[in-house]
């Protein structure tokens, strides 16, 4: 198949993309480089059946060819990261939703299957665990940034439910919990990475609030290894997924785990959320998924340990 990444050249996408050439795909990957990083790409880059666009998602003419040109959509291009999200609401916004509109739209006019990828975030301040897909949601007020995001990719999958209903346009939500592995860095404030990096330079390792929020990491092998399977899955089509691990680990124990795995001299320091971020600033204490969806459409079963994650992060981090 010819497969359009949108977000190509982000920690997931560039992933995904390595993945599908693996298995003899043709692999378009679009990216707009604000955040996605053209190192990802070095190991696969100059492959003939690989093409890299530098472009926007916002760019119609450009979606409609690429669109056009491609046998299944998977569509990664987001706003990354929370620093993101607090300090640039409107280019969250309209990244997000109107990025996801064109694509949609160009999918819709050429018949395209299309997998949109959601977030955790969604779920808000829910606390019915395991979150489960028809769970009902709950978000804070529209005066808090904190829930531009959750907002946002809800917008989302809204939209992509909508093209499914009345046009059964091939489309499958997926809502991502804590993706995390090599090439993944922490500067966008994604958690495991910033502790690693931390580590190995023995620095301290700062965690937000008490440390006692709990969140559940998954390595990027297991979550591409589903994505490749989900769009020609015909009973996905027109649902929302979680994907993740449901394994369960507090701030605090994961950044005792990076110490210990790292051999590190690092201590471990807590900073308030309203001084890491803004005063007001609301966070979630758990954030575990119900995997029996995924586990049922695809035969889904994360393979990789916490321990595995850690190791392959520190071994990436050291450049071995």
């Amino acid at each position: 198949m010819k497969c359009l990444i949108t977000g190509g050249a982000g920690f997931i996408g560039s992933h995904l993309a390595e993945a599908m050439l693996a298995r003899g795909d043709d692999v378009i990957a679009l990216d707009d480089l604000s955040t996605g990083r053209r190192e990802n790409l070095a190991g696969f880059a100059s492959e003939p059946r690989y093409r890299f666009v530098e472009g926007s998602i916002l760019d119609e003419s450009l979606m409609d060819h690429l669109v056009g040109e491609a046998d299944v959509v998977y569509h990664l291009a987001s706003a990354v990261g929370v620093r993101l999200i607090i300090d640039e609401p409107v280019k969250t916004i309209e990244t997000i939703v109107e990025g996801t509109d064109v694509i949609l739209r160009m999918a819709h006019r050429y018949g395209k299957p299309t997998l949109i990828t959601s977030s955790s975030e969604v779920y808000g301040k829910g606390s019915k665990v395991p979150f489960s897909e028809s769970d009902d949601v709950v978000l804070g007020p529209t005066t808090t940034r904190r829930w531009v995001y959750a907002c946002a990719k809800m917008l989302d999958e809204f939209l992509a439910l909508a093209h499914w209903y009345e046009s059964m346009l091939p489309v499958v939500c997926v809502r991502l919990f804590n993706t995390v592995g090599p090439r993944q860095t922490g500067q966008y404030g994604m958690v495991l990475p910033r502790f690693v990096q931390a580590a190995l330079e023995d620095k301290a390792i700062t965690v937000y609030g008490d440390g006692e929020q709990t969140r559940c990491f998954c390595h990027v092998a297991d979550v591409v290894g589903a994505l490749l399977q989900l769009p020609a899955c015909a009973e996905a089509h027109g649902k929302v997924v979680n994907l993740g691990s449901d394994h369960e680990v507090t701030m605090n124990e994961l950044a005792q785990h990076v110490v210990e795995l790292a051999d590190s001299d690092s201590q471990i320091t807590h900073v308030p959320y309203e001084k890491a971020y803004v005063e007001g600033f609301e966070d979630m204490r758990r954030r575990v998924p119900n995997l029996k969806l995924a586990k049922k459409l695809i035969g889904y079963e994360p393979q990789h340990s916490l321990d595995d994650i850690i190791r392959s992060i520190i071994t990436y981090w050291r450049g071995d």
